[in-house]
């Protein structure tokens, strides 16, 4: 199963028996074989075969995405199992992504690593998609153990636990070509007569009491509610529009043509370790470690 899917993401990928071959290294025959099996194993057509290549069923695409999800679980499964016959070695799944890299993590626990051998790190990507992040929050203990960054939104609280590390303070991003890029810093003041875009995707009450703050004291601020979650295009959206951005110190690289500059809000945003709600034996010993250092 673990071949018949990986070959099954190529074909659909490349819409191609002949293109998924060369890339895997196999003949296109054994390429249509392993689809043909796939297909008998759901029982279902996957693919519609043409003479200009192949393109996927209804069922196909649906298959498609969960298709990463399970060949990724067979492959967490099968590290588990040659974990268990290591006996001593441990493997601590740590996701990144540009808007929560791991650094945060990787920094600390290279610290104190050679102390403990038997934990092993592997970072697993994630995308930052504003329409897919409320599934991967969700996913945690199942494709990762730890993701580092922010917590915005109280309701996820449901979804995992949170070991606190700190906080970022809010900022104001403007593309380098803006009337305020050449700014230090900036106050709220100076935004008068500009549009904000303010992030209200889920319930944030640090966002929702930024936006209260500024409507009641700065109403010549023209707030524009983003319904959404942070992720790249809104960065993207913000720097082709002009509009100044309300966003973290912390990202203040994810787009070379924004400038984020220090703002004089008093508000902060707590970061750390997401973790699962119902942690492995695994995962609990490496928070210990952790949480060990922070008192140190």
């Amino acid at each position: 199963m673990n071949e018949q899917l990986n070959t099954f993401i190529q074909v659909a990928e490349s819409g191609s028996f002949s293109k998924a071959a060369e890339k895997l290294f196999i003949s296109p025959t054994a390429v249509m074989k392993q689809i043909n099996s796939l297909e008998k194993h759901v029982g279902v057509p996957l693919l519609i075969r043409t003479n200009h290549g192949v393109e996927l069923t209804e069922a196909g695409k649906s298959f498609n995405k969960d298709a990463a999800f399970f060949l990724q679980y067979f492959q967490e499964a099968v590290l588990r199992i040659r974990q268990a016959a290591q006996g001593n070695q441990h493997v601590i799944r740590v996701g990144t992504s540009m808007l929560n890299p791991c650094k945060v993590l990787l920094d600390l626990w290279n610290e104190i690593s050679d102390q403990y051998p038997q934990f092993k790190i592997k970072i697993v990507h994630f995308e930052d998609d504003a329409y897919t992040l409320p599934t991967t929050y969700r996913s945690i203990g199942k494709y990762f153990d730890f993701i580092v960054g922010p917590y915005l939104i109280e309701d996820w609280k449901d979804y995992f636990s949170v070991l606190e590390l700190g906080s970022y303070r809010f900022s104001f991003a403007v593309s380098r070509n803006h009337r305020l890029a050449s700014k230090i810093t900036l106050s709220v003041k100076d935004l008068y007569g500009e549009k904000l875009a303010v992030v209200k995707g889920g319930k944030s009450a640090v966002i929702d009491g930024i936006r209260d703050f500024l409507i009641r004291n700065h109403p010549k601020i023209k707030i524009k509610d983003v319904p959404r979650l942070y992720d790249i295009d809104v960065f993207n959206r913000c720097e082709q529009s002009d509009t100044v951005l309300l966003t973290l110190d912390a990202w203040s690289d994810i787009h070379p043509s924004l400038v984020t500059i220090p703002s004089d809000l008093d508000f902060t945003a707590p970061y750390g370790l997401l973790y699962p709600l119902n942690p492995t034996e695994t995962v609990s010993q490496f928070l210990e470690i952790i949480k060990e250092m922070q008192t140190e």
